[in-house]
Protein backbone atom coordinates (compact mmCIF):
# COMPACT_ATOMS: atom_id res chain seq x y z
CA UNK A 1 0.00 0.00 0.00
CA UNK A 2 1.62 3.56 -0.60
CA UNK A 3 2.62 5.27 2.04
CA UNK A 4 1.70 8.69 -0.32
CA UNK A 5 -1.82 10.07 1.14
CA UNK A 6 -4.47 12.85 -0.71
CA UNK A 7 -3.09 14.87 2.07
CA UNK A 8 0.47 14.71 0.53
CA UNK A 9 -0.76 15.11 -2.92
CA UNK A 10 -3.42 18.63 -2.00
CA UNK A 11 0.11 19.93 -0.25
CA UNK A 12 1.60 19.58 -3.58
CA UNK A 13 -1.61 21.06 -5.74
CA UNK A 14 -2.42 23.83 -3.03
CA UNK A 15 0.93 25.09 -2.74
CA UNK A 16 1.38 25.73 -6.19
CA UNK A 17 -2.25 27.10 -6.61
CA UNK A 18 -3.20 28.62 -3.21
CA UNK A 19 -6.55 28.70 -2.51
CA UNK A 20 -6.35 32.04 -1.00
CA UNK A 21 -6.01 33.31 -5.25
CA UNK A 22 -9.38 31.83 -5.90
CA UNK A 23 -12.00 34.47 -6.41
CA UNK A 24 -14.64 34.59 -3.55
CA UNK A 25 -17.48 33.24 -4.91
CA UNK A 26 -15.48 30.56 -5.78
CA UNK A 27 -15.35 26.59 -4.60
CA UNK A 28 -11.82 25.51 -5.09
CA UNK A 29 -10.47 22.84 -3.18
CA UNK A 30 -11.01 19.51 -1.77
CA UNK A 31 -14.91 18.22 -2.59
CA UNK A 32 -14.70 14.49 -1.89
CA UNK A 33 -12.31 12.31 0.17
CA UNK A 34 -10.50 11.03 2.69
CA UNK A 35 -7.32 13.09 3.62
CA UNK A 36 -5.46 10.18 5.08
CA UNK A 37 -6.42 7.89 2.05
CA UNK A 38 -3.62 6.44 -0.18
CA UNK A 39 -3.28 7.99 -3.55
CA UNK A 40 -1.24 6.10 -6.32
CA UNK A 41 -3.36 7.34 -9.56
CA UNK A 42 -4.73 10.42 -10.09
CA UNK A 43 -6.79 11.41 -13.52
CA UNK A 44 -7.23 14.85 -14.54
CA UNK A 45 -9.75 16.63 -16.64
CA UNK A 46 -11.98 19.93 -17.21
CA UNK A 47 -14.86 19.35 -15.95
CA UNK A 48 -16.37 16.70 -13.20
CA UNK A 49 -19.31 14.89 -14.88
CA UNK A 50 -20.53 11.65 -15.11
CA UNK A 51 -18.85 10.56 -17.76
CA UNK A 52 -15.27 11.77 -16.49
CA UNK A 53 -16.70 10.32 -12.39
CA UNK A 54 -16.92 6.76 -14.02
CA UNK A 55 -13.35 7.16 -16.00
CA UNK A 56 -11.62 8.09 -12.88
CA UNK A 57 -13.13 4.78 -11.11
CA UNK A 58 -9.95 3.23 -11.38
CA UNK A 59 -8.04 6.31 -9.89
CA UNK A 60 -7.37 7.75 -6.18
CA UNK A 61 -8.01 11.26 -6.72
CA UNK A 62 -9.85 12.88 -9.79
CA UNK A 63 -8.63 16.35 -9.64
CA UNK A 64 -10.98 18.86 -12.39
CA UNK A 65 -10.38 22.94 -13.48
CA UNK A 66 -13.92 23.17 -12.82
CA UNK A 67 -15.65 22.99 -9.28
CA UNK A 68 -18.45 20.37 -9.06
CA UNK A 69 -20.82 22.36 -6.28
CA UNK A 70 -20.13 26.35 -7.46
CA UNK A 71 -24.08 26.61 -6.19
CA UNK A 72 -25.12 25.34 -2.87
CA UNK A 73 -27.40 22.37 -2.98
CA UNK A 74 -29.19 20.56 0.21
CA UNK A 75 -30.20 17.23 -1.85
CA UNK A 76 -27.79 15.16 -3.89
CA UNK A 77 -29.75 11.79 -5.09
CA UNK A 78 -28.52 9.53 -7.82
CA UNK A 79 -31.72 10.79 -9.84
CA UNK A 80 -29.62 14.45 -10.50
CA UNK A 81 -26.53 14.70 -12.46
CA UNK A 82 -24.49 16.13 -9.02
CA UNK A 83 -25.43 13.74 -7.06
CA UNK A 84 -24.95 10.74 -9.44
CA UNK A 85 -21.41 11.85 -9.60
CA UNK A 86 -21.00 12.11 -5.59
CA UNK A 87 -22.31 8.60 -5.63
CA UNK A 88 -20.07 7.96 -8.26
CA UNK A 89 -17.18 8.82 -6.61
CA UNK A 90 -17.67 7.89 -3.34
CA UNK A 91 -18.69 4.56 -4.73
CA UNK A 92 -15.15 4.02 -6.48
CA UNK A 93 -13.39 6.11 -3.57
CA UNK A 94 -12.27 8.26 -5.89
CA UNK A 95 -11.28 12.28 -4.21
CA UNK A 96 -12.22 15.43 -6.04
CA UNK A 97 -10.46 18.33 -5.52
CA UNK A 98 -10.85 21.82 -7.74
CA UNK A 99 -8.36 24.23 -9.23
CA UNK A 100 -10.91 26.84 -10.73
CA UNK A 101 -9.86 30.63 -10.76
CA UNK A 102 -7.19 30.30 -8.07
CA UNK A 103 -5.46 28.15 -10.87
CA UNK A 104 -6.31 30.47 -13.70
CA UNK A 105 -4.25 33.08 -12.28
CA UNK A 106 -0.73 30.71 -12.05
CA UNK A 107 1.87 30.70 -14.37
CA UNK A 108 1.03 27.16 -13.72
CA UNK A 109 -1.94 27.34 -14.61
CA UNK A 110 -4.57 28.46 -17.59
CA UNK A 111 -3.37 31.88 -17.93
CA UNK A 112 -0.05 30.25 -17.89
CA UNK A 113 -0.22 27.50 -20.29
CA UNK A 114 -1.84 30.34 -22.95
CA UNK A 115 1.62 32.55 -22.31
CA UNK A 116 3.33 29.45 -22.82
CA UNK A 117 1.49 27.98 -26.09
CA UNK A 118 1.61 31.45 -27.64
CA UNK A 119 5.13 32.21 -26.81
CA UNK A 120 3.95 35.42 -25.27
CA UNK A 121 6.57 38.26 -24.46
CA UNK A 122 6.47 40.69 -22.04
CA UNK A 123 3.23 38.92 -20.79
CA UNK A 124 1.22 40.94 -17.65
CA UNK A 125 -2.07 40.27 -16.06
CA UNK A 126 -4.69 41.78 -18.19
CA UNK A 127 -7.24 42.36 -14.54
CA UNK A 128 -6.23 42.37 -11.04
CA UNK A 129 -7.90 40.40 -8.14
CA UNK A 130 -7.56 38.53 -5.31
CA UNK A 131 -3.36 37.59 -3.94
CA UNK A 132 -2.53 40.70 -5.86
CA UNK A 133 -0.15 42.90 -3.83
CA UNK A 134 1.02 39.85 -1.58
CA UNK A 135 4.20 38.04 -2.83
CA UNK A 136 3.78 36.56 -5.73
CA UNK A 137 5.76 33.73 -5.49
CA UNK A 138 4.22 30.12 -4.62
CA UNK A 139 5.92 26.98 -4.70
CA UNK A 140 7.02 24.41 -7.37
CA UNK A 141 7.62 27.37 -9.97
CA UNK A 142 4.14 28.80 -9.91
CA UNK A 143 3.93 32.33 -9.45
CA UNK A 144 0.91 34.66 -9.17
CA UNK A 145 0.14 36.01 -12.88
CA UNK A 146 -3.23 37.70 -12.48
CA UNK A 147 -6.52 37.19 -14.19
CA UNK A 148 -5.89 36.78 -17.56
CA UNK A 149 -2.42 38.25 -20.15
CA UNK A 150 -1.29 40.35 -22.35
CA UNK A 151 1.96 40.15 -24.37
CA UNK A 152 3.62 40.17 -27.57
CA UNK A 153 3.54 37.44 -30.46
CA UNK A 154 7.36 36.55 -31.43
CA UNK A 155 6.67 37.58 -34.74
CA UNK A 156 3.40 39.16 -36.26
CA UNK A 157 0.70 37.74 -37.84
CA UNK A 158 -3.32 37.99 -38.91
CA UNK A 159 -6.42 37.48 -37.15
CA UNK A 160 -6.82 34.53 -39.58
CA UNK A 161 -3.55 33.11 -39.26
CA UNK A 162 -3.41 33.42 -34.97
CA UNK A 163 -7.09 31.44 -35.66
CA UNK A 164 -5.72 28.68 -37.13
CA UNK A 165 -2.94 28.44 -34.75
CA UNK A 166 -5.20 28.21 -31.81
CA UNK A 167 -7.14 25.46 -33.73
CA UNK A 168 -3.67 23.84 -33.76
CA UNK A 169 -3.16 23.92 -30.09
CA UNK A 170 -6.63 23.12 -28.33
CA UNK A 171 -9.14 19.63 -28.37
CA UNK A 172 -11.28 20.28 -31.75
CA UNK A 173 -15.07 20.82 -30.84
CA UNK A 174 -18.28 21.34 -32.91
CA UNK A 175 -18.27 25.19 -32.09
CA UNK A 176 -14.52 25.29 -33.76
CA UNK A 177 -12.58 28.53 -33.35
CA UNK A 178 -14.56 32.05 -34.45
CA UNK A 179 -12.98 35.36 -35.04
CA UNK A 180 -14.13 38.35 -36.14
CA UNK A 181 -13.73 41.55 -38.53
CA UNK A 182 -11.15 41.11 -41.30
CA UNK A 183 -8.95 38.02 -41.32
CA UNK A 184 -6.01 39.56 -42.43
CA UNK A 185 -6.09 42.22 -40.02
CA UNK A 186 -2.47 42.48 -38.37
CA UNK A 187 -1.88 40.86 -34.64
CA UNK A 188 1.06 41.19 -32.96
CA UNK A 189 -0.10 42.18 -29.23
CA UNK A 190 -2.64 39.45 -27.76
CA UNK A 191 -4.76 39.64 -25.21
CA UNK A 192 -6.25 36.54 -23.94
CA UNK A 193 -8.58 35.15 -20.69
CA UNK A 194 -9.25 31.49 -20.59
CA UNK A 195 -12.94 30.46 -20.10
CA UNK A 196 -15.45 32.72 -20.05
CA UNK A 197 -14.23 36.52 -20.00
CA UNK A 198 -16.77 38.81 -21.74
CA UNK A 199 -16.42 40.85 -18.70
CA UNK A 200 -13.14 41.69 -19.65
CA UNK A 201 -13.22 43.31 -22.78
CA UNK A 202 -12.86 46.66 -22.04
CA UNK A 203 -9.36 46.01 -19.91
CA UNK A 204 -8.64 43.78 -23.60
CA UNK A 205 -9.67 47.52 -25.12
CA UNK A 206 -7.23 49.51 -22.52
CA UNK A 207 -4.35 47.11 -23.03
CA UNK A 208 -3.37 47.89 -26.72
CA UNK A 209 -4.19 44.56 -27.61
CA UNK A 210 -4.74 43.28 -31.36
CA UNK A 211 -6.98 41.00 -30.84
CA UNK A 212 -8.56 39.15 -27.79
CA UNK A 213 -8.66 35.46 -27.29
CA UNK A 214 -11.26 34.14 -24.76
CA UNK A 215 -14.42 31.90 -24.77
CA UNK A 216 -18.13 32.36 -24.34
CA UNK A 217 -18.60 35.32 -26.02
CA UNK A 218 -22.55 36.24 -26.25
CA UNK A 219 -24.07 38.23 -29.17
CA UNK A 220 -24.72 41.75 -27.52
CA UNK A 221 -21.51 42.10 -25.10
CA UNK A 222 -19.45 40.84 -28.41
CA UNK A 223 -21.76 43.66 -30.77
CA UNK A 224 -21.17 46.52 -28.03
CA UNK A 225 -17.17 45.90 -28.16
CA UNK A 226 -17.17 45.84 -31.97
CA UNK A 227 -19.69 48.99 -32.11
CA UNK A 228 -17.82 50.27 -29.11
CA UNK A 229 -15.64 53.15 -31.12
CA UNK A 230 -16.41 54.34 -34.83
CA UNK A 231 -13.47 52.84 -36.20
CA UNK A 232 -13.28 48.45 -35.80
CA UNK A 233 -9.76 48.99 -35.87
CA UNK A 234 -9.64 50.93 -32.43
CA UNK A 235 -10.97 47.81 -30.78
CA UNK A 236 -9.32 44.27 -30.47
CA UNK A 237 -10.48 41.48 -32.76
CA UNK A 238 -11.88 38.73 -30.46
CA UNK A 239 -11.52 34.82 -30.89
CA UNK A 240 -13.72 32.73 -29.35
CA UNK A 241 -12.57 29.33 -28.32
CA UNK A 242 -14.66 26.55 -26.74
CA UNK A 243 -14.56 26.75 -22.87
CA UNK A 244 -13.23 23.19 -22.01
CA UNK A 245 -11.07 23.80 -25.20
CA UNK A 246 -9.20 26.82 -23.91
CA UNK A 247 -8.85 25.29 -19.99
CA UNK A 248 -7.81 21.90 -21.64
CA UNK A 249 -3.84 23.63 -22.10
CA UNK A 250 -4.19 23.59 -18.36
CA UNK A 251 -3.75 19.58 -17.49
CA UNK A 252 -0.22 18.78 -19.26
CA UNK A 253 1.10 21.53 -16.65
CA UNK A 254 -0.67 19.94 -13.48
CA UNK A 255 0.08 16.84 -14.60
CA UNK A 256 4.44 17.92 -15.12
CA UNK A 257 3.56 19.37 -11.32
CA UNK A 258 2.45 16.24 -9.71
CA UNK A 259 4.63 13.64 -11.77
CA UNK A 260 7.79 15.99 -10.61
CA UNK A 261 7.01 16.78 -6.96
CA UNK A 262 5.57 13.07 -6.28
CA UNK A 263 7.95 10.93 -8.51
CA UNK A 264 6.14 7.28 -8.69
CA UNK A 265 2.57 8.76 -8.62
CA UNK A 266 0.65 7.29 -11.83
CA UNK A 267 -0.99 10.41 -13.27
CA UNK A 268 -3.18 10.53 -16.70
CA UNK A 269 -4.84 13.22 -18.32
CA UNK A 270 -8.88 12.20 -19.52
CA UNK A 271 -9.20 11.82 -23.52
CA UNK A 272 -12.78 12.38 -22.74
CA UNK A 273 -14.33 15.91 -24.38
CA UNK A 274 -16.29 17.57 -22.00
CA UNK A 275 -17.71 20.26 -24.58
CA UNK A 276 -21.72 19.96 -24.11
CA UNK A 277 -21.79 20.71 -28.24
CA UNK A 278 -21.59 17.13 -30.59
CA UNK A 279 -22.33 18.52 -33.65
CA UNK A 280 -23.17 21.68 -35.90
CA UNK A 281 -24.64 22.03 -39.55
CA UNK A 282 -23.34 24.56 -41.73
Amino acid sequence: MSARTLTDVLAVLEAAYPLSWAEDWDRAGLVVGDPDAPVDRVLLAVDPTLAIAREAAGADLLVTHHPLLMRGVSFLPTTTGKGAVVTELIRSGTALWCGHTNADRSSLGTVGAWIRALDLRDAEALASGPGDGEDAGAAHGSRLVGLGAVGELPEATTVRGLSEAIAALVPETAQGIRFTGDPERPVRRVAVCPGAGDSLTEQAIASGADVYITSDLRHHPALEHLESAGDPDAVPALIDVAHSASESLWLPLAAALLTEALPGLDVAISGTSTDPWSGRVA
